[in-house]
């Protein structure tokens, strides 16, 4: 079980992992060895309360289908070992991401100060250019 918050737990045998290709640099290596580890996890299977889900769904992007699965391509290292635990620490910290429930903002008005620093400003640049005008005389 890897644990995503106080609440939260994913079943490792929901997770799907694969090795596939890496692309770029590598050499030899790139060509003969499956190093990309490609993990798919089912949404579904987790009761996600609906805020979240709708977060998760807003974060994840293009790497959520739309079933609902999340697909993750990790080939930053040489090994499959090292590119598997990087797959699954991504998907921890964008389910973790989804989790935070985001603070509401709380609309302010400006203050009596502020605006008349506002206008003040406003008068002292419409003075400048006015002056700033030729006035010819008559």
């Amino acid at each position: 079980m890897l644990r995503v918050s106080r609440d939260l737990t994913i079943d490792e045998n929901d997770i799907e992992i694969g090795f596939v290709r890496a692309s770029g640099p590598g050499g030899q290596n790139v060509n003969k060895l499956a190093t990309a580890a490609q993990l798919r996890f089912d949404t579904r299977k987790i009761a996600l309360p609906e805020d979240a889900a709708a977060r998760l769904v807003r974060l994840a992007g293009q790497r959520m289908t739309k079933e609902g699965v999340i697909v993750i391509h990790a080939q930053r290292f040489r090994t499959q070992e090292r590119n598997r635990a990087d797959a699954i620490d991504r998907l921890l910290e964008l389910m973790r991401e989804a989790l935070i429930r985001p603070t509401p903002r709380r609309p302010t008005k400006p203050t009596f100060g502020s605006k008349q620093r506002r206008l003040e400003g406003k008068k002292r640049r419409s003075d400048v250019k006015a002056k700033r005008t030729a006035r010819f005389d008559d």
